[in-house]
């Protein structure tokens, strides 16, 4: 499938013949593709902007996948042995990260009395994007939702903030994969195609918006 560009971080589950596999997909900065194994079922996780694991290096996670060490079923995170999420649990499992300390927010944990330009330099170390970044992507996946709604080009260019369509165009190209035109033409939700797109909706940003 298509991966497009997103700045959150996911923990990801999935079981392929009888194995179990638990690890940290990091924020991308481009569109990728990623493959899908057949018969494979997934559980993932995506944390807010700005959200990550204390246990998980930022420039090994950032455009890659950190696995976890597992025993048996159960994958180790800090010296805590974990259930891989599942649909029913997952929201509590996020719970137990953050009371434990294991899930951190860039935002929140800053000083009071910092300075922007050292706000954003802590976002960076933590996330491993800039907050310009994330902007440009949320703003590509606001174009592209848009854009698949049936919306005009040219009035999503203009109220997504683009100078122009070529100026549209090459962003979604960089940050979703597809063109406006693959876009305009694809259905929303699963898409039977030879590369469908990944999950794609918009998120709130890093100012909350």
């Amino acid at each position: 499938m298509t991966s497009v560009a997103r700045a959150q971080w996911d923990l990801v589950a999935w079981e392929e013949l009888d194995s179990v596999h638990v690890g940290v997909q990091g924020p991308e900065s481009r569109a990728s593709k990623a493959p899908v194994p057949a018969d494979t079922e997934f559980v993932g996780v995506r944390f807010a902007v700005g959200t990550f694991l204390t246990a998980v290096p930022v420039p090994s996670v950032v455009d890659g996948f950190v696995d976890l060490p597992l025993r048996g079923r159960i994958f180790q995170l800090e010296g805590r042995s974990l259930r891989p999420p599942g649909f029913d649990d997952a929201e509590d499992l996020v719970d137990f990260l953050v009371r434990e300390g294991l899930l951190l927010d860039a935002a929140t944990s800053a000083s009071a009395g910092m300075s922007e330009r050292t706000r954003q330099r802590r976002f960076r170390a933590a996330t491993g994007l800039s907050q310009r970044t994330v902007r440009q992507i949320e703003r590509a996946h606001d174009a592209a939702t848009r854009i698949q709604d049936g919306e005009a080009l040219v009035d999503v260019a203009h109220e997504t903030g683009y100078f122009d369509q070529p100026h549209l165009s090459r962003s979604l190209r960089h940050f979703i994969g597809w063109s406006a035109t693959q876009l305009a033409g694809a259905p929303r939700g699963p898409q039977e195609t030879e590369s469908p797109l990944s999950l794609l909706y918009k998120t709130p940003g890093p100012d909350g918006r």
